[in-house]
């Protein structure tokens, strides 16, 4: 015998969650109670249910599931945009809530929290829209429901959401001993074997194959066998904006970021002249295609995590990880003879006024990043600039060119950093943004964290200010004085602030941040300053969502 919280949070211990990130609230906190009871997981506060959302989704990205914590209603819906990005993004994020008394839900009580007219199914069916499944648990069906949902969360790399009415979180039910089994997609061998010579055969009579990458190949963990396919085969590959660095860019066979009309000529060619072209789940949307200009080529191989299309013919009950490691060892392409991408190095012009169009503010500070970094680019200047750069070998590259809700970098960094101590973190985010979800700050400081923060301050919304209204007043924010935020925010925190106006003066600043002690550096350029992919970004953006008769903008560049 159990009790529904402690098998609860038994579970998650056991699906790798070791922090679960939330909000307390009338109706969680005998759940709360709880977690004295269960060894190896931790409640942690944050500043509010959204930026817990956020947060929750940073952790998953580096454990590979994350948690959440808030109250019925007020709570959960102050979540949901969160929950939502993660379900856009592919991230498996429990979302759990303290509900009221299922009596109470049960006899139609007007209640706090709810809308007072006896309808205790409107925010689940809320949840319900955006994420994998959803369960109110009850005492008869508690452990069910919760292996159901993880086991959906692991399998679908989706969130799923949970409700706790209040008052039955202490009854003790019958629950198993055994730890809880993680899932795997299975195939069915006839069409696994199918596939996996229908594959062979395209890519083995093939002059130009190449490989194309999207984001599941992290979230599903397939970055080593189709780094062996690309490495013992000589194959090229290419990866969308929406998977940067998911395999390493500084190797010779890394090609660079496809994206339509707007890739690089050397790009382009490689993947829409390719004669079989491995697509590893291709999802385009404009942001990651030119504005839907991408043309694969007839001979495009994709490949879902349980599903494979090799021309007209699909291949269903097909398992990617499967699939990859049977066709790493079907394929005899000669290995490829390259040479190494020398590294480049940034020299810094100590009076030279900070730009970011011509791309020297983003080679600086690409040039501070390291191996095995966390870097985290924020919608908007910095994950347009930062996806053109080249990343060193075993960064993870954070960021939501889907879902793309400002302000979520900041939360993320601190869910991320608690779910990896070890890795540096450099978080990059612009002052917009930024005043989204500013008070998470303080939590990262009262945690003890030491990231590296560059707030690029422009004064407002630049990449808005691209697409329209580059002189409106709808594009700026209220001016703040960044540097005294680490003092109000955590008077006892020791995170250096710095200012940054000339290459000189930032070079100085990552210098001294360089020692993994962390620090809060902004950087000050013109409102109009941006990089060039976003005065290209910015107008087509605009002719795409106004038509041919909207607003005609002024040539910024």
């Amino acid at each position: 015998m159990e009790s529904i919280g402690h098998f609860l949070l038994r579970r998650l211990r056991e699906v790798g969650i070791s922090h679960v990130i939330g909000v307390p609230g009338d109706f969680n906190l005998q759940l709360l109670e709880q977690f004295s009871e269960v060894e190896g997981i931790e409640f942690v506060n944050s500043t509010n249910e959204l930026n817990a959302a956020y947060a929750a989704d940073g952790y998953a990205r580096q454990r590979g599931i994350g948690a959440l914590l808030t109250t019925y209603g007020v709570g959960e819906l102050s979540a949901l945009n969160g929950v939502a990005g993660a379900a856009a993004e592919h991230v498996p994020v429990v979302s759990i809530a303290g509900a009221p008394p299922l009596h109470a839900m049960r006899s139609g009580l007007p209640l706090h929290h709810s809308l007072t007219d006896g309808n205790y199914i409107n925010v689940e069916r809320a949840f319900g829209q955006f994420v994998a499944g959803t369960a109110r648990l009850t005492p008869g069906n508690a452990v069910a429901e919760i292996d159901r949902l993880l086991r959906l969360a692991i399998l679908e790399k989706r969130p799923v959401h949970i409700q706790v009415p209040s008052d039955i979180s202490y009854l003790e039910i019958d629950t198993p001993s055994e730890p809880f089994q993680a899932p795997r997609l299975t195939s069915d061998p006839t069409n696994l074997a199918d596939a996996v010579v229908a594959i062979a055969d395209l890519v083995n009579g093939a002059e130009k194959p190449a490989l194309l990458i999207d984001l599941e190949a992290k979230r599903y963990g397939w970055a080593d066998v189709l780094l062996r396919i690309a490495r013992e085969n000589g194959i090229r590959w290419a990866t969308l904006v929406t998977s940067k660095a998911v395999l390493p860019e500084t190797d010779p066979l890394f090609a660079g970021v496809y994206g339509g009309a707007n890739s690089a000529p050397e790009v382009k060619d490689l993947i829409e002249g390719s004669d079989a072209l491995l697509a590893i789940s291709p999802r385009f949307i404009e942001v990651n295609s030119g504005i839907f200009t991408q043309a694969l080529p007839e001979n495009t191989v994709k490949i879902y995590a349980d599903t494979t299309f090799v021309g007209t013919h699909v291949y269903e009950g097909v398992a990617a990880a499967d699939l990859l490691s049977k066709l790493a060892d079907s394929l005899h392409r000669a290995p490829a003879s390259l040479a190494h991408k020398p590294a480049r190095t940034f020299e810094a012009k100590a009076d030279a006024k900070l730009d970011q169009n011509s791309g020297r503010l983003w080679e600086q500070i690409t040039d501070f990043v390291r191996p095995g970094d966390v870097v985290v680019a924020e919608a908007g200047t910095s994950y347009l600039a930062l996806g053109g750069q080249t990343m060193p070998e075993g960064v993870d590259y954070t960021s939501s060119n889907i879902w793309g809700a400002i302000g979520w970098t900041l939360p993320v960094t601190f869910g991320s950093q608690l779910a990896a101590p070890d890795r540096r973190h450099l978080l990059v985010i612009g002052d917009g943004s930024f005043q989204l979800t500013a008070q998470e700050l303080s939590t990262i400081l009262a945690r003890g964290q030491k990231p590296v923060i560059v707030l690029i301050n422009n004064s407002g919304y630049t990449i808005e200010r691209y697409i329209l209204g580059h002189e409106s007043h709808y594009n700026d924010i209220a001016p703040w004085d960044y540097a005294s935020l680490i003092a109000g925010l955590a008077p006892n925190a020791d995170l250096r602030t710095f200012q940054a106006r000339t290459e000189g003066e930032l070079a100085s600043a990552l210098s001294a941040v360089s020692d993994g002690e962390g620090g809060f550096i902004e950087v000050i350029v013109d409102p109009l300053d941006a990089p060039d992919a976003l005065v290209k970004f910015g107008p087509a953006s605009a002719r795409f969502d106004y038509g041919r008769r909207g607003p005609e903008l002024p040539n910024l560049g």
